[in-house]
């Protein structure tokens, strides 16, 4: 059950903050399972359309723009690499 943790954290942390979206949460809980699939890693290398596929999202433009609001309200931070041969990094807090 400890898995369950960092997402219910997420839902807690949430639950007030109105700028959060139904896509931003599909990948939120993308990244966590990517990242358990991943030994937990911290961070996590990831290509956009490995994290898009898991959360069903097909359009490039939402997958980012979510990511980034998601970097910019605090849940993770996202590093983009700008290279199509190297994944972007994630990283997820201390306690998440």
């Amino acid at each position: 059950m400890e898995t369950l943790n960092p997402l219910s954290g997420f839902f807690s942390a949430i639950e007030k903050d109105y700028r959060i979206s139904t896509t931003h949460i599909s990948i939120y809980a993308a990244l966590l399972q990517y990242r358990q699939e991943q030994g937990f890693a911290n961070p996590v290398t990831a290509f956009s359309y490995e994290i898009m596929r898991i959360a069903k999202i097909s359009a490039p433009a939402t997958y980012h723009k979510c990511v980034r609001e998601l970097s910019e309200y605090g849940y993770i931070r996202y590093v983009p690499s700008f290279k199509r041969n190297q994944g972007s990094r994630i990283y997820f807090p201390e306690n998440g």
